[in-house]
């Protein structure tokens, strides 16, 4: 026979050798022992072993495969390998995670990762891994599982812990990318809207919660394209909204916001957006039941899962709304000395996030005519924005004294823009045919006057206050308001009737209000 025309497998195991040779017995015991060292290192099962060599006790017939088998073998090795040492790694890293981040994670030590893995979860994940035995989308081959609905319950938790390893990597990726806008550098209020066709972050009417003056799509709003921008600020990226890293953060914890119908926008927006990422929808709820928000007041939403409340306390002015006796009997009058009365409602948070603007354009606060007061005395005149300064200086003097900035962050969210044309909220103001943002800037109006008192009033706070100087990135978006769609028309005639009282104000949900919780995320971050 002529042996330099045959493969080497023949060869190999050719009829008349019934052992191997020295080249080949020398190959199987460097891969035994190396297979061997790595898993005494990994403290593994050594399972791959049988894998490597299945083939290699066949009869002699079938042996001229072998060689074939054993090259196959030997590349899944490699990649089981492969894939064992990622797990190990992931497994390493969201340890880490798990001890870094505890039910006292806050803002002030943000971490940046979007998910606390479970510890038993991870071990098995990795376990199962290194065993060969972990499969996605497939049913367990296991006899000795208990039942189906197990199995199926073990697969359907590793599938959502490899989800979200894929999305803690993907949103730290993320964040190492944007960490030059988080080193207090960047004006991320200072930026444009591009369009993003993966918002928002909840579908259209998708969240009950939401007020139906807020409700657009609700109340027959058709077109969509108003949901699809993103603000991008000029000199840095942002993250968008994680909503689970932000309950974390929040566990334990309570997040009031406070100020005006505009607040409770913001709210109901941070709200549902918080909701949409649990799964069990009926472990969020308002404490007291109510599902109507628009009375004066304190609503709490809680999130069970994470025991937090994200409450709300109405306080147009943030200070008090009062009477007072005077010749011609009993009037009302705005008191710029003392704060409202609903401040024993949210002292005690760990985040607070204040506004007001609104109310100070109305008819009575904007004439300033035997209205505003400063202990017994009333202001025959006083301009508005004397007054509103001077409402700010108490609200300031009771923060500082009132609040320990160690423990609780304090936020003041700027003035939202209006975009009526043809006259005012009150006397035939239109935007319900607005369907883009505004994108040449000779059209936007003036930085508030108010907002410039405002900054005036924080530089002489001792206690550090974010603000979220949100009146520029508002005042392009002439599209986002409800106009028309602020409630529900059973005839053509309503709804005719209705473009007499629109709504370009306060803002669709979801919509613009989303945003402003993307940048108190992003603010909060900046800030720890």
């Amino acid at each position: 026979m002529d042996w330099k025309k045959l493969t080497f497998s023949d060869q190999f195991c050719h009829a008349r050798r019934n052992v191997l040779s020295v080249f080949g017995l020398g190959l199987v015991v460097s891969l035994i022992l190396l297979t061997l060292l790595y898993f005494d290192q990994s403290s593994s099962k050594p399972l791959l072993l049988n894998q490597m060599f299945q083939g290699f006790n066949s009869s002699c017939s079938g042996s001229s495969s072998t060689s074939a088998n054993l090259s196959s073998e030997l590349e899944k090795s490699v990649d089981l390998l492969q894939r064992i040492e990622e797990a190990n790694n992931m497994e390493r890293t969201h340890e880490g995670i798990v001890s870094n981040i505890g039910k006292g994670a806050n803002f002030s030590n943000f971490i940046g990762t979007e998910m606390v893995f479970n510890e038993t979860n991870l071990g098995n994940l990795s376990k199962n891994v290194i065993d060969g035995s972990f499969t996605v989308g497939e049913g367990s081959n296991d006899e000795n599982s208990s039942s189906h609905g197990e199995r199926k319950g073990f697969i359907d938790t590793e599938e959502r812990n490899l989800e979200d390893a894929i999305r803690i990597s993907s949103y730290e990726s993320q964040l190492r990318k944007t960490k030059n806008g988080f080193n207090g550098k960047c004006d991320i209020f200072d930026g444009r809207w591009v369009r993003d066709d993966s918002k928002p972050y909840y579908p259209a009417r998708s969240c009950p919660l939401i007020d139906r003056d807020f409700d657009c799509h609700l109340n027959g709003r058709r077109e969509d394209g108003f949901l699809r921008w993103k603000w991008q600020p000029n000199g840095c990226e942002i993250p968008s909204m994680n909503a689970i890293d932000f309950l974390e953060k929040l566990r334990g914890k309570k997040l009031v916001f406070v100020g005006d119908s505009l607040n409770r926008n913001m709210w109901e927006s941070l709200v549902c957006i918080l909701r949409h990422s649990i799964r069990n929808k009926k472990r969020v709820y308002e404490i007291s039941g109510r599902n109507d928000f628009k009375k004066k007041g304190f609503y709490a939403f809680r999130f069970e899962d994470y025991n937090c409340t994200v409450d709300f306390v109405s306080s147009p002015f943030l200070v008090r709304e009062s009477f007072f006796k005077g010749k011609n009997g009993l009037f009302e009058t705005l008191r710029l000395d003392l704060m409202d009365r609903t401040t024993s409602m949210y002292y005690d948070a760990d985040i607070l996030i204040f506004n007001t603007g609104h109310w100070w354009t109305h008819e009575k606060t904007s004439r300033g005519e035997d209205y505003y007061q400063e202990g017994n005395y009333v202001h025959p005149r006083l301009k508005v924005l004397k007054a509103y300064k001077r409402a700010l200086s108490t609200w300031a003097t009771w923060v500082d004294k009132n609040i320990d900035s160690k423990r609780t962050r304090v936020i003041f969210r700027g003035y939202s823009v209006t975009h009526f044309r043809g006259g005012q909220w009150n006397s035939g103001g239109q935007c319900h045919k607005e369907t883009q943002p505004i994108f040449n800037q000779t059209y936007l109006s003036k930085y508030p006057t108010k907002m410039r008192a405002l900054e005036s009033v924080l530089k002489e706070m001792k206690t550090p206050v974010i603000y979220l100087n949100i009146s520029r990135l508002t005042d392009y978006r002439k599209d986002g308001h409800p106009s028309i769609y602020r409630k529900e028309y059973k005839t053509v005639q309503e709804q005719v009737a209705a473009e007499q009282s629109q709504d370009c104000s306060h803002w669709c949900l979801p919509g613009v209000p989303d945003t402003w919780n993307e940048l108190l995320y992003a603010s909060l971050l900046m800030n720890q």
